[in-house]
């Protein structure tokens, strides 16, 4: 019932152009970062590990920088829900030289990339792109189930197929019998440090999870790394850097060391284009904990 509600007072918003939108993301993200202070020290506190070099008036400008393009990508999301495919691929570069090589060989494909904006552009421009792949996408359901609907079908309105992460390891399967796209958060903090690859990130052994790197090595995928950032307002550009297809020929934890080296590199080029309210090291390394985990 409350789906029929909110959904036609999402989808009339998304009609909007999106410079209208964006004056409705001007006033919020005023109320985000002025006003509510939205993880605002967690933010700050994540630049200052990343960035010890600048002043702590040189990270306050990155940071707002930041809320502007997180605020922009709820904004831009609520377009997503009626947006063309004309219109989109209007807002969008992307090369993919490498996709179109490796989809002749019909060797599946994994996606990694870390959580920059828009991420949610990533989703459209592979559904696009996927040829005669299935292009995968992981989904974490929300417990409102309205909600969740409208981020459902927003998302695979141009062809993705969606898996939830709790149905992930049963469901999975299914798909590996024809060539598939799968794309992952590859940045995401684990939630056991006992079970993650330790890196160094920002001059810090960081945790990483080793569920991508894992499941490119059971099922021979091909990996590339995969960047965002924005041109201007509203235009975005995705760079595409095929890794390896042959990830069982390199050392353990050598494929989630790159993903963490281009991560930085990135991050440096565009400090603020980064999900900076994610609580990226909030595992501390103990050495005698995790020194056989480590990746030098």
């Amino acid at each position: 019932m409350l789906y029929y509600i909110i959904f036609p007072f999402f989808y009339l918003l998304s009609l909007l152009p999106l410079r209208v939108l964006y004056w409705l993301s001007d006033f919020i993200y005023w109320l985000v970062f002025y006003v509510f202070g939205y993880r605002k020290a967690v933010v700050l506190k994540n630049l200052s590990i990343a960035f010890p070099e600048k002043t702590e008036e040189e990270r306050i400008i990155i940071a707002k920088e930041f809320y502007g393009l997180f605020i922009d990508t709820f904004i831009e999301t609520i377009k997503l829900i009626s947006i063309s495919k004309k219109q989109f691929l209007k807002r969008l570069e992307i090369d993919v030289t490498v996709l179109n090589e490796l989809q002749k060989t019909n060797q599946p494909i994994q996606l990694h990339s870390g959580h920059f904006f828009n991420y949610e552009f990533m989703n459209y421009a592979f559904a696009i792109h996927k040829a005669h792949y299935t292009w995968l996408g992981i989904y974490s359901a929300l417990s409102n189930k309205a909600f969740n609907k409208i981020i459902y079908d927003m998302r695979s309105r141009f062809g993705t197929t969606l898996i939830s992460t709790k149905e992930f390891k049963t469901s999975f399967h299914q798909f590996t019998a024809q060539p598939y796209l799968l794309g992952l958060a590859a940045d995401q903090s684990t939630s056991n440090p006992l079970n993650a690859y330790w890196v160094d990130f920002f001059g810090k052994k960081t945790a990483f999870i080793k569920g991508p790197e894992k499941g490119a090595r059971s099922m021979n995928t091909a990996v590339v790394m995969v960047y965002i950032y924005p041109k201007k307002r509203g235009y975005y550009k995705i760079e595409c850097n095929l890794l390896t297809t042959t990830p069982n020929g390199l050392p353990h934890g050598a494929i989630t060391k790159s993903l963490a080296q281009l991560l930085e590199e990135k991050i440096k080029q565009h400090p603020a284009n980064y999900l900076w309210s994610h609580k990226r090291w909030k595992h501390e390394y103990d050495e005698e904990k995790y020194k056989h985990l480590t990746i030098d």
